[in-house]
């Protein structure tokens, strides 16, 4: 099998049109085994908007990605076609539910197609028209990084919020709360909705206080035996690191994971089965150093990583 075109990666990294990763951008996903697209879209947050300009910034910083995983020596480029695809096209951008139907009919044919996507959000109501556009036959697991458990039921009259998107995906029968692990959840809330949801439904939630308390492994494990070896997607807001690492998104919340145990957790997660994933939540308006879009494409690296070693 091919690999990726690498041929903008050799130019130096301040020139050639951004794209994620340097990869090339392609307008016909049939060439392509992994598909990387932006959703700029926050028409769903509840609290401080910018995650519209995520996309923009993740590819500006993922000009520093290099090929070669310094740790597995993995080059996900050599085993796959990898290619940005541009951003979903909003057609009607201020109305909520009618741009998440934007967002499945874009993702539809990838889907279809048998490619495995990679999204850069975007605020996290995208999640949930992602899973749509799956349409899987039987419910997916999950492995869900966050700080909020996003699974209140409404707000301010809509259902289709980022605080929403898994509690919608459950009731449409496309998520399996029994195989979904949610890891980082923290800050006080008004209402105990979400977490009683979360709980109640069968999801494995984790506060950051047990990820402290038992250690990154444990629940690296538990995740693992959790989700086991079914369809699986990984969802990765980046208010699930401590704001001194991601200050630049919508709902932040102290106290929240390290870049450090972030890198760990999914390094440990490495041969699950894999359907797409996405980084979402980055609002580069709050943080004017860019460090916030640096993480979140470094993570988008090392999801890539997963991702492409059903290749190998």
């Amino acid at each position: 099998m091919p690999g990726t075109d690498r041929t903008q990666m050799a130019l130096p990294r301040f020139s050639g049109i951004p794209t994620f990763m340097r990869v090339p951008y392609y307008t016909d996903i049939s060439e392509l085994d992994i598909v990387l697209a932006g959703v700029p879209f926050d028409g769903g947050v509840t609290a401080r908007p910018g995650a519209r300009f995520g996309p923009r910034e993740i590819r500006n910083m993922s000009s520093m990605t290099r090929a070669i995983h310094h740790v597995t020596r993995f080059n996900p480029f050599d085993v796959c076609r990898v290619g940005d695809i541009g951003d979903v096209p909003f057609t009607d951008l201020y109305h909520l539910e009618r741009s998440h139907e934007d967002i499945r009919r874009f993702f539809e044919p990838i889907f279809a197609a048998g490619k495995i996507p990679l999204s850069a959000g975007g605020d996290h109501s995208i999640t949930y028209p992602i899973f749509q556009a799956m349409a899987p036959k039987q419910p997916i697991g999950m492995v869900h990084i966050d700080a909020h458990t996003d699974t209140w039921d409404s707000f301010k009259g809509s259902k289709f919020t980022h605080g929403a998107p898994f509690r919608r995906a459950v009731e449409a029968g496309l998520l399996d709360p029994r195989r979904t692990i949610q890891i980082g959840i923290r800050g006080a809330q008004n209402s105990d909705e979400g977490w009683r949801y979360s709980l109640e439904s069968g999801m494995r939630v984790v506060f950051i206080e047990e990820v402290e308390a038992r250690g990154m492994g444990a629940i690296i494990d538990e995740a693992r035996k959790f989700v086991g070896d079914g369809p699986t997607y990984l969802s990765l807001d980046v208010d699930g690191l401590d704001p001194v690492y991601t200050p630049g998104t919508g709902t932040p919340e102290i106290g929240g994971l390290t870049t450090r145990e972030t890198l760990a957790l999914l390094r440990g997660l490495d041969g699950l089965n894999w359907v797409g994933g996405d980084v979402v939540e980055v609002s580069p308006p709050y943080d004017p150093s860019g460090n916030t879009a640096l993480v979140a494409a470094t993570l988008m690296y090392e999801i890539l990583c997963l991702l492409a070693r059903r290749f190998e």
